[in-house]
């Protein structure tokens, strides 16, 4: 019985820093040609996460899908040109915002 309550205590420990492995991008250094290296379902998911923290920063609490295709289609063709820079530029010349 003491061997499976030092066991379960030890494993007890060990879980919490497993949750721990988690990875943190910063998203100002994302450069368009790694977005346009993604697979189009990762260049969704990303896009989509920009948007809404954009939203977020312009105070909008509803989603419009047409501004967000066309913001969308906006930076895509953007960083086909300038792959070397930020995606955070190109975002803030579709939408048309400064930091």
């Amino acid at each position: 019985m003491k061997k499976i309550v030092v066991a379960l205590a030890l494993a007890s420990v060990c879980i919490p820093s497993l949750s721990q492995a988690q990875v943190k991008i910063d998203m100002s250094k994302v450069t368009c040609s790694e977005v346009l290296a993604m697979p189009q379902v990762d260049q969704t998911d990303f896009g989509a996460f920009v948007s809404g923290w954009f939203a977020q920063k312009a105070g909008r609490t509803y989603i419009d899908m047409g501004l967000f295709r066309k913001n969308t289609a906006s930076v895509m063709s953007w960083c086909k040109f300038n792959p070397s820079d930020s995606v955070m530029a190109a975002i803030e010349r579709a939408v048309g915002q400064k930091k």
